[in-house]
């Protein structure tokens, strides 16, 4: 269905725009783009504004479905280099424990997927011999994302406790809620990787996220708008990127190859 597909592409871009908003509210390059990057010279603070720019006009071009392919092509090699060379590295010298750059990491592996599937809707025919290569990246990302959701998955059942802790108050049963986003997340992986009722399992886990999105993600947003320098609001933004995405994936599927 092409409504969808536009929802899905408008949410990926608003998170990817207010990434690149986020960086004119706090110091340097933002953890979700490279790890402890936040103190640059003045000299160099460019290069922040730059990043900024770069995050905000692909955003807006995605949102407004005008010339986002190639950009969002590029853009999901670029997040899957720093996945590779600037987020892998961090997690491996912090070490396991620290969930902080493990859940950034898992953040760029899902927004790389989400460009590669972006870059794919109704997607031109390209001449650029580059982009014709570029383009045979564009399979694994779906993939990617499934691997994000696997490994939220796990840390959701082996750090049961650390993650019901953070189920509001408000909300009865947060381990029973614990257990079950994570038999729902790698459900999902499954889903993906094997391809079996894809479609209909996406639009449950879009149904899924969003929830989060206001039960969770937005709710601590608004109370505690400054924790780890906006933090809660990038989980806000990124919920949204991961519910574009799963309709975008609901669309791809062998049940519904429009």
């Amino acid at each position: 269905m092409k409504h969808l597909l536009a929802i899905g592409r408008i949410f990926f871009g608003i998170c990817i725009a207010g990434i690149g908003v986020h960086h004119f509210f706090y110091p340097g390059i933002r953890p979700i783009i490279i790890p402890h990057l936040t103190n640059i010279p003045s000299g160099l603070y460019w290069v922040v504004y730059l990043t900024a720019l770069i995050l905000i006009v692909t955003g807006l071009l995605i949102i407004i479905g005008k010339k986002f392919h190639a950009i969002s092509l590029i853009m999901g090699v670029v997040f899957l280099g720093l996945l590779l060379f600037a987020h892998l590295p961090a997690f491996l010298a912090a070490g396991p424990d620290n969930s902080d750059t493990w859940v950034k990491m898992n953040k760029v592996l899902a927004l790389s997927g989400g460009f590669f599937l972006i870059s794919t809707i109704k997607a031109p025919r390209h001449e650029n011999r580059f982009l014709i290569s570029l383009y045979r990246l564009t399979p694994i990302g779906m993939y990617l994302f499934a691997m994000m959701l696997y490994n939220f998955s796990v840390g959701h059942l082996v750090n049961m406790t650390g993650i019901s802790n953070m189920v509001p108050k408000f909300i009865p049963f947060p381990k029973f809620w614990t257990i079950m986003g994570g038999v729902a997340l790698m459900g999902s992986a499954i889903s993906i990787f094997t391809r079996y009722k894809t479609e209909k399992i996406m639009l449950l886990l879009a149904a899924v996220l969003f929830i989060w999105l206001l039960s969770l993600h937005l709710y601590y947003t608004v109370l505690y708008p400054e924790w780890k320098e906006g933090e809660n609001f990038i989980g806000v933004i990124t919920c949204m990127a991961f519910c574009g995405i799963v309709l975008i994936i609901s669309q791809k599927s062998p049940d519904n190859r429009t």
